[in-house]
């Protein structure tokens, strides 16, 4: 089997968006929605409350305390940009980072910063959103993934990369069926080349013409069983982790409402969460929100769970790997991925592979895995592009 590389930049972004010609109305009907609604519609600074939580979830820090902050920026406050980001920074003072190192030295400027960031923690403190030593609490999670939802909802149905569709009805990406005429607005993957070149042969064509194309009807595969599984290792902190996250939420979104089960690994150096396969998005999502990256990559850790957690479902077992690193965990850790790869395809799983920044020894192990796998091997040149790509292979899967 040949494997399959896609590398996606933005104008093949606007391609997919193109391609997908998706269209319907989101269901209001899960319990998710209705808790996003009385959140955010409530009050507009909880969307603000939440980007600052969510912000800190995804650098790993655990809890707010203002003289620590306070001291770590005038101590190493390149270092402190570093543990915090420039987003985060921004959001618990209300300067760019450029202003506040430029006026560091001077007194006036260092009172008034140590003020603003004790104001804003202690906003989220009477918000309840942080305890008193700092500590992030169930309602701050709960804004937080509740902001992370609306933001990549906000970002994807425009695109109309959410839309409807419908079981036992034709799929662009399911299993070829009957063919038929080719008409002008059928997708051109689905051209039948060797029913269209018997055609012509037919009628005495040289060359393929229009009137001679046959496209192939597409059938859904039926329910899908998938998990996402989620490198949350170090070099995933920041930007990285935040969309890999809302890649996530899309999936699990979009799946649900096409009542296929959805599941969830994340790892590091080894398993650190866990959602059996289920279509309790709520769940999904604050499990989402919840990860923090640290540590080294362990595939084989991943692979053998997912055997684990596929292990009552029957056919359409897939998994989605996401990463930005070669496997580190192990003493062979390549020879052993290869081997948990195996294992994995005599279940009957197949699997895709996501890679952002990978180097090439970990773009060539991305593509023995796939080929093993039976599945797809797709290059990320952005975090942007990252939910693109997740929900064109789920798509793809179907």
């Amino acid at each position: 089997m040949s494997t399959r590389v896609v590398h996606f930049d933005r104008k093949s972004f606007e391609t997919l968006s193109e391609i997908e010609e998706l269209s319907g109305k989101l269901s209001r009907d899960l319990e998710s929605q209705k808790l996003m609604h009385s959140v955010i519609d409530s009050d507009k600074d909880n969307i603000k409350d939440g980007k600052l939580i969510s912000k800190a979830i995804n650098q790993g820090i655990g809890s707010f305390t203002p003289d620590l902050m306070f001291q770590q920026m005038v101590s190493s406050f390149s270092m402190t940009k570093k543990l915090f980001g420039a987003t985060l920074l921004r959001e618990i003072t209300g300067y760019n980072p450029e202003y506040i190192q430029k006026n560091l030295n001077i007194p006036e400027f260092k009172r008034e910063l140590k003020g603003r960031i004790a104001e804003r923690i202690n906003l989220l403190k009477r918000k309840d959103l942080v305890d008193s030593e700092g500590h992030i609490t169930e309602d701050g999670y709960h804004i937080a993934s509740m902001t992370l939802y609306h933001e990549e909802l906000d970002r994807l149905v425009p695109k109309g990369m959410l839309g409807e569709r419908v079981h036992n009805k034709p799929s662009i990406y399911g299993m070829k069926g009957e063919t038929k005429n080719y008409r002008r607005g059928d997708k051109y993957r689905n051209i039948a080349f060797r029913d269209s070149i018997k055609k012509a042969v037919r009628r005495g064509h040289v060359a393929l013409q229009e009137e001679d194309l046959m496209t192939a009807r597409r059938q859904s595969k039926g329910q899908l069983c998938i998990i996402y599984a989620l490198d949350a290792s170090g070099s995933m902190r920041g930007k990285k982790i935040e969309m890999c996250k809302k890649a996530g939420i899309a999936l699990a979104f979009r799946a649900i409402e096409e009542k296929d089960n959805v599941g969830l690994i994340v790892f590091g150096a080894d398993i650190k969460r866990e959602v059996e396969p289920c279509q309790d998005f709520t769940r999904l999502l604050r499990t989402i929100t919840e990860v923090t990256a640290s540590h080294q990559t362990n595939f084989v850790e991943t692979l053998k769970k997912a055997i684990e957690m596929f292990d009552s479902y029957g056919e359409n077992k897939h998994l989605i790997m996401l990463t930005d690193a070669f496997p580190t965990s192990g003493v062979e850790p390549e020879k052993e991925t290869i081997e948990a790869v195996s294992m994995a395809k005599a279940n009957s799983i197949t699997i895709s592979l996501i890679g952002i920044d990978l180097d090439k020894r970990g773009i060539e192990l991305a593509k023995k895995i796939v080929e093993i796998g039976e599945g797809r091997f797709y290059i990320a040149n952005s975090s942007e592009e990252i939910d693109s790509i997740v929900l064109e292979d789920y798509y793809s899967s179907r």
